[in-house]
């Protein structure tokens, strides 16, 4: 699929609702649900972790709403529901998942969309973007199938103008499935950039290119995440994967340093209080968890490259609408 620097006005609107003043994004990711929902089980009475994860969920975002630019969430417990009982600011953008999310399982990488759920709905419930996470190593047999359904979803973004946020994890490509080696992580992160942006992502959701547990030179970082800029002809948002704050906000100021314009951070800022009670998760998310998403929003404010200057704003004739 062929790429323009000129988004549609549909497009540009809702990025425009999804990222902050200058254009960069500060994303509270919050669209977890199978390793999430199986921390709570064992708080929950049996039946109820389902209703558990949505009281967790509306808590977070109720909290962590007024620091961000908009908030990721998923359709099955968390995005109508904060919606309707009004945990998201009418003034905060709404990101929802396509997919099923991460299992857990760390030998089971395998890309799965939310039944029942579409592209088309989600554009219905007032969203401004839709977030696909893919499984994916350019080396992998399975690579081209995966490759296809970005193709399928870009094109439904396309007919329903709306942004496609697009997450793709990397795992080895030895027939194991299993976590990618830390050797390999650089190479598979920034070819899987340069393979699947043109394929109709307008967002990049990466993984840090670095595995920073072995690799503490903060100039090899700038370097990789330089390269992954250079790859990806769309902005690029850091992911958090779990890593602890204090890493992750290094991560960040190298990485918007390097041209990243944001980042949709999630367990780094609010793991904490998944297994605190009701009253002690609120006070850490009214405290600890604001000012962490605070700070991450000032850095990508301060030092993110906004993605005006990736796109061009469209551009206009008298009739324009007859065109639409």
């Amino acid at each position: 699929m062929a790429r323009s620097n000129t988004l549609t006005v549909g497009k540009w609107r809702r990025l425009q609702q999804t990222a902050g003043p200058r254009g960069t994004f500060a994303v509270a990711a919050v669209d977890h649900r199978g390793p999430l929902r199986r921390s709570l089980e064992t708080e929950s009475p049996e039946g109820k972790s389902n209703e558990a994860l949505t009281a967790l969920k509306s808590d977070i975002v109720r909290h962590l709403a007024p620091a961000t630019t908009a908030v990721l969430l998923d359709p099955e417990t968390a995005a109508g529901q904060c919606v309707a009982d009004g945990s998201i600011p009418a003034r905060t953008g709404l990101l929802v998942a396509l997919d099923t999310g991460s299992t857990g399982d760390p030998l089971n990488r395998r890309t799965a969309l939310v039944e029942n759920w579409s592209v088309e709905k989600t554009v219905r419930m007032g969203a401004s973007g839709m977030k696909m996470l893919l499984y994916y190593n350019p080396e992998a047999p399975e690579a081209r199938e995966r490759e296809a359904l970005v193709e399928k979803v870009a094109a439904d973004c396309v007919r329903y103008d709306i942004p496609f946020f697009l997450e793709p994890l990397s795992y080895a490509s030895d027939g194991s499935h299993g976590p990618l080696p830390p050797e390999q992580r650089r190479k598979v992160v920034i070819e899987t950039a340069r393979r699947l942006v043109p394929l109709g992502a307008d967002i990049l959701k990466a993984e840090f290119p670095v595995d920073v547990s072995i690799e503490p030179d903060e100039n090899v970082w700038r370097n990789a995440c330089r390269e992954l800029t250079d790859a990806s002809a769309v902005p690029w948002v850091l992911l958090s994967a779990g890593v602890s704050y204090d890493t992750f906000l290094k991560q960040v100021r190298v990485a918007c340093e390097a041209g990243a314009s944001g980042v949709m951070a999630g367990r780094a800022v609010w793991k904490e209080a998944v297994t605190l009670d009701v009253a002690v998760r609120n006070e850490f998310l009214r405290s600890i968890g604001y000012e962490r998403m605070r700070r991450l929003q000032s850095l990508c404010e301060a030092l993110g490259r906004p993605f005006t200057e990736v796109y061009d704003s469209p551009a206009l004739s008298y009739d324009w609408y007859g065109t639409m």
